[in-house]
């Protein structure tokens, strides 16, 4: 059952499929600056995927499969927060158009709607987090990934928080709201449109000055992060989270590339 107001709210980390996979650093530092925002964090086991993947490809029915198990996990808590645009734009958007006209899920759905949010909004516009405890060395440019930008307003944000890092610079890279060509689906049905995006964002990683880039969006970073490699660049790829979270280490997103 959700929590009183007076106490801590208990917080449901939404553990998303490619931080399991290939980042779980990212969740530990979610876990860790949720924290530091006086919330009690819980991951429940029995989550799964989002159902994104089947619901932008048509399988609307696989979709609304993994949409229920999702809520029936989550929704007894105060909050649902995951480190992921994409994946809590799902949740917040997708699920009550899911279940439009469905008398007993549609509620449950917009319910569980209400109270996800992605980690950085979570942080700043919830909690009130205006500062972090953390240090890094470095110049960072930030990509805005279009789920975070476009369905929940994600950009001033990330920002607010990383203007805070003790010894960061932050630069804007040009056109740091464009795409970078992931788009989840989209860069396995069409590779040389998605490489020739990439190509562009990463020159104008480059041409920022920055050694460092940092997302909200672990697909979009992991994009990047291999066609920096591929290309010979030493510019290291980091969850924002990690950077907040005083975690942001070694080589970083995509460091064992080749």
């Amino acid at each position: 059952m959700p929590s009183s107001p007076a106490a801590r709210p208990r917080v449901g980390l939404f553990a998303t499929c490619l931080m399991n996979l290939f980042r779980p650093n990212i969740g530990f530092a979610t876990a860790k600056l949720l924290e530091e925002a006086g919330c009690t964090v819980e991951v429940p086991s029995a989550q799964t995927c989002c159902g994104q993947p089947g619901y932008n490809s048509g399988d609307v029915d696989a979709a609304r499969a993994l949409a229920r198990q999702v809520i029936a996990v989550f929704e007894g808590f105060d909050y649902v927060v995951g480190p992921s645009g994409s994946c809590m734009a799902t949740l917040r958007v997708d699920y009550p158009k899911l279940f439009a006209g469905d008398a007993d899920w549609l509620p449950r759905a917009e319910a569980l709607a209400a109270k996800t949010h992605e980690l950085l909004s979570f942080l700043t516009d919830v909690r009130g987090m205006k500062a972090v405890a953390a240090d890094y060395a470095g110049i960072a440019t930030y990509h805005d990934s279009c789920s975070g930008l476009r369905s929940l307003g994600i950009k001033a944000q990330p920002r607010l928080l990383l203007g805070a890092v003790g010894g960061l610079e932050l630069t804007e890279m040009c056109d740091a709201d464009v795409c970078c060509g992931f788009g989840g689906t989209f860069c396995v049905k069409y590779p040389e449109i998605s490489s020739r995006m990439a190509d562009e964002k990463t020159a104008n990683i480059e041409a920022s000055g920055a050694d460092t880039l940092l997302g909200g969006d672990l697909g979009c970073l992991l994009h990047m992060a291999g066609r920096l490699k591929r290309q010979g660049s030493p510019v290291k790829v980091f969850h924002t989270a990690e950077v907040l979270a005083g975690m942001a280490t070694g080589e970083g997103i995509g460091g064992t590339l080749k």
